[in-house]
């Protein structure tokens, strides 16, 4: 079987690289962030615009406290926003494994052989594709409906989109409206990070899963009684190498995301709580009920979509190494005895 050169993983997730590339996460370059005008733009955008909001809105926290309620409404935004920034950290710290795994996707040992195998991955891409969509919407409907909330209220005090401390009045001109650009611009910055991290980490659970279809379509199809003993051969090679290459992408890509993945269900779990706390304050019709009952949503979506790809993994893993797919017993035992009779 020849390779399908005309296939390309990465074509999938280039929306995420690109959205990446625009919060300073994707350096150009095949490794590490080098030396360059990117490199310094990426510093200003993750400390001084992302961090700098999340600093602000820690140091909020020591000022209400002593209010349950004022602390819950501050706590459960901060938190997201905080293990936002350390996800950004590992996801930094690791881009260069990242772009290791999407090149070894386009080799040739984990490249698609066939038409076939490209139909039958279409399906896994398809339906990534979907719910990288939905979490986008989700969280860009909440992030916007979050940023005009506070210019749409009747208040005379003037309001920002997040509860924060500054060590100056922020309620006079030209400060508010200073204050409020650079809270939308941060908060806007930390959802397409958050978004975008998420689904590439899920997108690489997505294409373990595809290569164990494209295996089990390997094993289903190599037993034409018609084909000759060298053929089986060489199918049975490429088999095991693309076995081999799955498991070597599976630890490389636990080796990325393992840490993350801990701070992102444990994180969490104190978010949707807080947050269902939140509920039991407001009325669920009004503007605060709807918005939170949104920021439950993309929550609750995030944490689908690692349970779901990583159940895909697992179940798709469990056909290939024990049950073969669907390939059936006799035909199993046809393989095996013309491997057999091969090396005689």
């Amino acid at each position: 079987m020849c390779s399908n050169k005309n296939f390309d993983w990465t074509r999938t997730i280039r929306t995420n690289t690109l959205m990446l590339h625009l919060v300073g996460l994707w350096p150009n370059s095949n490794e590490n962030y080098e030396l360059n005008l990117y490199t310094i733009y990426a510093f200003i955008s993750v400390v001084v615009i992302m961090g700098g909001n999340n600093f602000f809105q820690v140091m909020n926290i020591f000022f209400v406290y002593n209010d349950l309620e004022a602390l819950a409404s501050t706590v459960f935004i901060t938190i997201t926003y905080v293990q936002t920034s350390v996800k950004m950290c590992f996801f930094m710290q690791n881009i260069g494994l990242f772009k290791k795994l999407l090149r070894s996707l386009n080799g040739t040992e984990l490249e698609p052989k066939n038409e076939d195998q490209i139909e039958i991955v279409k399906p896994s891409l398809k339906f990534w594709k979907t719910v990288h969509a939905w979490f986008f919407s989700t969280a860009a409907v909440t992030t916007f409906t979050w940023s005009v909330i506070p210019l749409l209220s009747k208040s005379q005090c003037k309001q920002l989109p997040l509860a924060a401390w500054y060590p100056y009045n922020h309620t006079i001109s030209p400060l508010y409206e200073l204050t409020y650009l650079y809270q939308t611009v941060g908060v806007w910055y930390l959802a397409v990070a958050n978004v975008h991290m998420d689904t590439l980490m899920v997108a690489l659970m997505m294409y373990i899963a595809a290569q164990c279809d494209i295996l089990c379509h390997n094993f289903r199809n190599f037993t034409n009684s018609n084909k000759k003993l060298h053929d089986v051969n060489r199918q049975i090679i490429d088999c095991v190498k693309l076995h081999r290459g799955i498991l070597s992408f599976g630890q490389d890509s636990n080796k990325f995301f393992e840490m993350i993945i801990v701070l992102q269900f444990f994180t969490s779990t104190i978010i949707l709580a807080s947050t269902m706390f939140q509920l039991t304050l407001v009325k669920p019709v009004s503007k605060e009920g709807l918005l939170r009952i949104m920021y439950a949503t993309g929550m609750t979506t995030q944490i689908f979509m690692y349970c779901w790809f990583g159940n895909e993994v697992e179940v798709k893993l469990r056909k290939t190494f024990f049950g073969l797919g669907r390939v059936k017993f006799e035909k199993g035992f046809d393989v095996l005895s013309t491997f057999v009779r091969s090396r005689k």
